[in-house]
């Protein structure tokens, strides 16, 4: 269905009006043998609280970005390469249903389809893109990913030493190996993730002597470098913080942006043959 679609008048048409809706703020995605899988509003688990992000579904490509007006203007645009990705489903709990993560290398996190229909859809177009990726290419899918992170409003203490309480001056930072709430003392070191970044990332004081155990073994005696030399940190001000709120681009307010009604999303395939015949009739009819 996809190789149907490559050539196609209506998928060059679509991925320019994607392009569009970003604007200056996101990246050219026209490129050969690209097509608009799908497309829809999620749900994505951000840091402090959950919040609608509109998805793009390309064949190898998972785009998604910050909803300013509806079907019209997109911002904090970011692409993943499906060949990174690794979905996992997530079980109903409360008000959280219809999820499941999305698990890359340098980043996951938890989304929400508003029905177990769209759930279904969304994973089942996800995973055969994937699968048709990793075939063609004949690479592996990768084997470690990014930790989920803990949702701010989950946490009232530290999660590793369990007295710290947050507060206004004592704030959360996340572990960037296992994910969770640490307050500044317990997150004071820093370790090189390579799959994350070539810098060194903020890590819990669990994480960080787990990941120099591991680094020892895998590194002959005779090898290893003394402590003072290796590629670790203490962050800056662990009380305050190197930033005392993590990074995470697109966990921003909105304040300007409206509550839109929700749409089911749209998945493009079968009918994109009659479309295109129906364009050809009316161009020869002219």
């Amino acid at each position: 269905m996809v190789d149907r679609l490559v050539n196609s008048e209506a998928n060059a048409r679509r991925i320019a009006m994607v392009e569009s809706c970003f604007g200056s703020s996101g990246q050219s995605l026209a490129e050969q043998g690209r097509v608009l899988v799908g497309e829809g509003v999620l749900t994505k688990m951000c840091r402090k609280k959950p919040k609608a992000r509109q998805f793009f579904l390309f064949n190898d490509i998972l785009v998604y970005g910050n909803i300013v007006i509806n079907k019209k203007k997109y911002n904090k645009q970011h692409v993943i390469p499906l060949e990174e990705v690794k979905l996992e489903s997530l079980r109903d709990e409360g008000q959280y249903r219809n999820g499941w993560l999305i698990r890359t290398a340098s980043k996951s996190f938890a989304v929400y389809a508003a029905t177990s229909t769209e759930k279904e859809e969304w994973m089942a177009h996800i995973e055969k893109c994937i699968e048709d990726l990793l075939r063609k290419s004949g690479k592996q899918p990768p084997s470690e990913h990014a930790a989920v992170w803990v949702p701010d409003n989950e946490a009232t203490i530290c999660m590793h030493c369990k007295k710290t309480q947050f507060t206004v001056l004592n704030r959360r930072h996340h572990c960037r190996k296992c994910g969770s709430v640490v307050c500044g003392p317990c997150s004071s070191k820093k370790f090189l993730l390579r799959g994350q970044s070539e810098k060194p990332l903020r890590v819990c004081l669990q994480c960080y002597d787990e990941l120099n155990r591991a680094q020892s073994r895998s590194i002959p005696p005779n090898q290893q470098r003394p402590p003072a030399a290796k590629a670790t940190d203490t962050v800056a001000g662990a009380s305050g913080g190197e930033s005392s709120q993590d990074d995470d681009s697109d966990d921003e307010d909105e304040r300007n942006t409206a509550e839109e009604k929700h749409d089911e999303p749209k998945f493009y395939g079968d009918g994109e043959k009659t479309e295109e015949i129906n364009n050809h009739s009316s161009k020869d009819s002219k």
